[in-house]
């Protein structure tokens, strides 16, 4: 499964901010993204920050990061900074695609 830029940044943050490694960073964000009902490949910055906001302050507190918070805080901050991948630009892909299925119908 090949990811994408922001699954990378938001684990390899996630791995730089807490004491998990880069396996269980790694982990800990693909379950998230699955409890989501997301993939790691297609995620867009603004699904990973909706993510970072409601569904991975818990996978952290699972995992014994006492301040689970305020990490997800600060990576969602990086993330946007970061301007990784836009919702404009995954709506135009998108877009593309069905015009290309179109086509070929």
């Amino acid at each position: 499964m090949a990811d994408n830029g922001v699954f990378d940044f938001t684990a390899e943050r996630l791995e730089e901010a807490t004491p998990l490694d880069k396996l269980a960073a790694r982990g800990t964000v693909r379950l998230a993204l699955k409890a989501a009902g997301l993939d790691p490949a297609s995620v867009s910055t603004r699904q990973m920050l909706v993510v970072l906001k409601s569904v991975m302050p818990g996978e952290l507190k699972k995992r014994g990061v006492e301040d689970a918070d305020p990490v997800c805080q600060r990576l969602g901050e990086a993330l946007a900074k970061a301007g990784l991948s836009s919702d404009a630009a995954d709506g135009a892909d998108r877009a593309a695609a069905i015009f290309a299925r179109l086509g070929n119908g």
